[in-house]
């Protein structure tokens, strides 16, 4: 429910990916549509990452393209600001993102699995994933991403 206060405080704001975060080129960027059912609460918009060896920055958007979350990952170093602004530090990206948004969000995992490369740790962590599209080079570009109580749907992927 915190997440869907925060998106409605500030429908108007925008928010864009910094280039300069991430130093040199990402491993990297793609854009698409998010879909997220915890419990019996959901929400939908737009998902915005670029992600590197060392860094990540996630934007998270309302369906209107307003800012709702930024994720930036530094190191070992998880940043989590919401539209309010608010800040909130953490070294846990899944509890934060938990604490903060109302549901787990498996930042380095998911990073492999948006790649079509296994996530062992996840997996074993209670984790599963399906592949349910993918492009020309074999890119996923529909995924279906479930935890206990936790659905997240990652479509229309576009590789940059």
């Amino acid at each position: 429910m915190r997440w869907i206060l925060a998106a409605a405080l500030l429908l108007s704001a925008c928010a864009t990916l910094e280039p300069a975060l991430i130093g040199k080129s990402p491993e990297f960027e793609l854009t698409g549509r998010l879909a997220v059912r915890y419990g019996d609460e959901a929400f939908s918009g737009s998902i915005a990452w670029r992600h590197g060896d060392e860094a990540d920055e996630m934007l998270i958007t309302s369906p209107l393209g307003a800012g709702i979350a930024r994720l930036v990952r530094n190191g070992n170093s998880i940043v989590l600001t919401t539209a309010e602004p608010k800040e909130y530090k953490s070294a846990d990206a899944e509890a934060l993102t938990e604490q903060v948004l109302g549901f787990r969000l498996p930042l380095r995992g998911l990073a492999d699995w948006v790649r079509g490369k296994p996530s062992p740790d996840l997996e074993a962590r209670g984790w599963k994933i399906e592949y349910q599209e993918h492009d020309a080079q074999k890119r996923p570009t529909r995924l279906r991403v479930t935890y206990p109580n936790l659905e997240l749907r990652l479509a229309n992927i576009e590789w940059k």
